[in-house]
């Protein structure tokens, strides 16, 4: 009986799907757990590989969709019974890839997710916050930090004001090198996103994405030269704002960067 990594060994994870497979049982039944899923609820999970989450998701529920770009995989999978789309998630229409959907259904989506695509798939997320309930990834140590950071530390950016601004984040467990194959270089964490959580009021969600990413465009640098051409392009003088523009980005709380953005929107859409 072949174990779990000769079986991965076997198949040969390929380096430019960025797979890393997870092999050990307990910790696949703790992240499907985590995700807390309903009869309510349609799930969908990114990159199934050789399925040691979609094994034990299918046993909580019979409304399920795996996206996975591997054509061997996902042909294996469909073999055995699961209902796959071939394509990258980051090409995945939550319309026109859902068609098996009912409206009622609630989106959960559930991932073991590519290391060199992690932020991308993070921010389609975002972008597509309205369509879903609530996510379980396991991603990067390092990045899960950034998207619960605090102000004024290293690890706060754009990750975390945007996320805890639009989301409910919060970071469930780590997970060590040796729970995969191959082992990463890195140590993993599992995190919950709650999309219908949010604690603030963004009048605007694209001007309010623009003001941060502005913001922190030039880190090191006061806010009057990273904001210089976010008011330059949109009309805005630093009289228009309550600010201390002597301030850098990381000193800013997220509510200061939602209220900011809010005045921002207002005179310009005004």
């Amino acid at each position: 009986m072949l174990t779990n990594q000769s079986k991965y060994e076997k198949y040969k994870p390929k380096k430019r799907f960025g797979q890393n497979f997870l092999v050990d049982d307990n910790i696949a039944r703790k992240i499907v757990r985590s995700l807390e899923i309903s009869e309510s609820d349609y799930v969908i999970e990114i990159g199934p590989g050789q399925g040691a989450l979609t094994k034990h998701l299918v046993n909580e529920t019979n409304r399920f969709l795996a996206v996975e770009i591997d054509r061997n995989v996902a042909e294996k999978l469909k073999d055995e019974g699961y209902n796959v789309v071939l394509k990258s998630f980051l090409d995945f229409d939550f319309e026109s890839d859902l068609t098996s959907r009912k409206s009622k259904e609630q989106i959960k989506v559930i991932g073991n997710i590519p290391y060199n695509i992690t932020s991308d798939i993070l921010f389609k997320l975002l972008d597509s916050k309205v369509k879903i309930d609530s996510c379980v990834l396991m991603i990067q140590k390092e990045v899960a930090e950034r998207l619960v950071a605090g102000i004024s530390t290293k690890q706060y950016g754009i990750l975390a004001v945007q996320f805890q601004a639009l989301a409910e984040v919060k970071l469930l467990f780590n997970v060590p090198p040796t729970a995969f194959f191959p082992k990463p270089d890195v140590n993993s964490s599992v995190i919950r996103i709650k999309f219908r959580n949010e604690k603030y009021k963004v009048e605007n969600i694209s001007m309010f994405k623009e003001f941060v990413r502005s913001a922190f465009s030039k880190r090191r640098k006061t806010l009057r030269n990273s904001l210089k051409d976010f008011l330059d392009r949109n009309s805005l003088k630093t009289e228009d704002f309550e600010l201390d523009f002597v301030r850098r980005a990381e000193t800013l709380t997220v509510k200061e960067f939602v209220d900011l953005s809010n005045i921002a929107a207002g005179k310009i859409l005004k």
